[in-house]
């Protein structure tokens, strides 16, 4: 067997004295991580044989793309933040947490803080020339008994795809509200129909989409947080089953159990009593959250926020 450079032992000590093996001091953990990123990285330069010219350039890509705040785009374009996912729901499962609704990626565009209603809200602020969409739906807990109380945390782009806060042609809170459940566990919230978008064509993250020969589109969806007393967080997101992209989202974040379809309401009586004139689309969609147990995963991403003005 030909040994490499990188499992000589003049390079593994090189890498024990990066992580700060030699010495107490530091945190192990962090010690073990970086010990492992900076092996595995000269691991990929040597069997690739990445020229020095090759590693700068990479190096500027992931500066650029900090710069531009792009790195909560590319973690789920590269399939990592899905990844996440997977290891959590793999732990729940360890402990017995099974069932309940799926979860999947938060995205980059949540903002805390958005308004709390009772019952049922309404998300667009801003006159546009989206079709009327309605959701509805129940927040079930351990037995399937209705939470009253839980909140229901909903965001989602508008007809460009755009999203508020990030674009300031909106208001504040232009689609994003937060609902506290009825004593039966009910939600309602009158919107518009979101639109799927891509990723920003001259940005970080579709430069390298293009270089794997990859899109960088997202289908129309509606991003949830969903809590409750004694019940763990659930970050989830509901994908339109008429999208093109549903099955083949940039980002992962379509899953089983979260494609749903969209009603599109003709019938003149059933127009009336939502106290509307025109047609309209309504979803049902139900969650249901998974108790909390001792030592189990914390399902709350502590991550920056952008902040409404």
């Amino acid at each position: 067997m030909t040994t490499t450079l990188t499992d000589s032992p003049e390079v593994q000590a090189l890498f024990d004295k990066v992580a700060g093996l030699d010495t107490d001091a530091g945190n192990p953990r962090i010690k073990q991580i970086v010990r492992r990123v900076v092996a595995d990285a000269c691991r990929i330069i040597e069997e690739f044989d990445v020229t020095p010219n090759e590693f700068w350039t990479a190096m500027s890509y992931l500066t650029e793309t900090g710069q531009k705040n792009e790195f909560g785009l590319l973690m789920p374009g590269l399939g990592i933040e899905h990844f996440i996912d997977l290891c959590i729901d793999a732990r729940e499962r360890a402990m017995g947490i099974e069932g309940g609704t799926p979860r999947t990626i938060e995205g980059p565009l949540y903002v805390a803080g958005a308004p709390l209603a009772k019952g049922e809200a309404r998300l667009d602020d801003d006159p546009e020339d989206g079709e009327v969409l309605i959701v509805e739906g129940q927040v079930t807990g351990r037995g399937g008994v209705p939470l009253a109380g839980a909140v229901v945390d909903v965001w989602h782009a508008n007809t460009l795809g755009n999203y508020s806060v990030f674009d300031k042609s909106q208001s504040p809170w232009n689609l994003r509200r937060r609902i506290e459940t009825d004593a039966q566990g009910r939600y309602r919230f009158r919107s518009i129909l979101p639109k799927g978008y891509g990723c920003p064509p001259q940005g970080q993250t579709q430069k390298l989409l293009d270089q794997l020969g990859r899109h960088g589109q997202r289908p129309a969806h509606i991003h949830f947080f969903v809590s409750g007393p004694e019940h763990r967080q659930l970050t989830t997101q509901i994908n339109l089953a008429d999208d093109p992209y549903v099955y083949d989202d940039f980002a992962f974040g379509t899953r089983d159990g979260l494609v749903v379809e969209v009603e599109r309401v003709t019938d003149p009586a059933a127009i009336a009593a939502a106290g509307l004139n025109e047609p309209f689309s309504k979803i049902r969609f139900d969650f249901a959250l998974n108790p909390e147990i001792a030592d189990a995963p914390d399902p709350v991403v502590i991550r920056p926020h952008a902040q409404a003005a």
